[in-house]
Order: C-alpha cells, then structure tokens, then sequence
C-alpha cells in the first residue's frame, strides 16, 4: 500500500477487535471512505443505493 494509493474498502466489516487498514467502518471515522460511499450495518453501501430520505439525511451531516 504505497502512500500516494487510494486503498478500496472491503465490503463489509469482518467485525475484528483490532480493525484492519480496510475496514469500511475504520475508513469512515478516519474520512478516508471514498466519496459516495457509507457504512450501515457494517456494509458498505454506496449513497446512490439508499433511499432518498437517508440521502437527505447524509447530506445535512456532510
């Protein structure tokens, strides 16, 4: 993992204690998620996906 790299995030949380360097929920509170992307229920899901009410809701937060 070179430091110029965009690391892609697994697709869902393997639930260890120590969390891994891809883990979606790690990459979230580090902000380094990719852009059109979150976690819910330690899925990654992209913000296209989800219903509009939930967009909204990510909107107001970013």
């Amino acid at each position: 993992m070179g430091k110029g790299k965009k690391v892609k995030p697994k697709s869902k949380c393997c639930e260890s204690k120590d969390r891994c360097t891809r883990c979606p929920i790690r990459m979230l509170k580090e902000g380094t998620l990719p852009e059109g992307y979150t976690v819910k229920k330690r899925k990654l899901v992209k913000v296209k996906d989800l219903p509009k009410k939930d967009q909204k809701k990510l909107a107001k937060v970013a």
